[in-house]
């Protein structure tokens, strides 16, 4: 159990650690994708699977690249929805980082869904939240779904 629901041990901050100023003038998106996660549905305690993409626009600063995969693990060894879990990945990069922008996508399988209920094998749902300037650029978010492969 310690195991599966670490995340609440751990703070965003503690996680993301120290930033970079060094970046040679790169001022473009950074996108890590397919980031693996599993979690726990907090209505029914059973698993949830599945990916997360997480963008940002640096405003001068960026992370080490695996303090994002740490934070998503993080808020997914923490019982969550989707949604919260979503907004929560936003909302630490933004506090920490303060970059332009932020955009992450969650796509998971919910068990819930396919071993109660329903019992609808396979399907998948899709999150996305959206900060700084991925909300006001129409282009920017385009191009977070573009390069995540979320559009054809």
């Amino acid at each position: 159990m310690r195991s599966l629901f670490g995340g609440y041990g751990h703070e965003p901050a503690e996680v993301l650690g120290r930033t970079f100023e060094e970046v040679a003038g790169y001022n473009d998106i950074v996108l890590v994708k397919d980031i693996k996660f599993h979690s726990h549905c907090e209505h029914h305690m059973v698993p949830v699977i599945g990916r997360a993409h997480v963008a940002y626009l640096p405003a001068g600063r960026v992370l080490g690249l695996s303090k994002i995969a740490r934070l998503v693990d993080m808020f997914g060894r923490r019982l969550q929805t989707q949604e919260a879990m979503t907004a929560q990945v936003a909302d630490a990069l933004m506090d920490s980082l303060h970059p332009q922008g932020v955009a992450v996508i969650l796509e998971a399988e919910h068990l819930c869904m396919s071993m109660r209920g329903i019992r609808s094998h396979g399907s998948s749902t899709f999150t996305a939240t959206y900060r700084g300037v991925f909300v006001d650029d129409p282009a920017q978010k385009d191009a977070i779904l573009r390069l995540a492969g979320c559009t054809n």
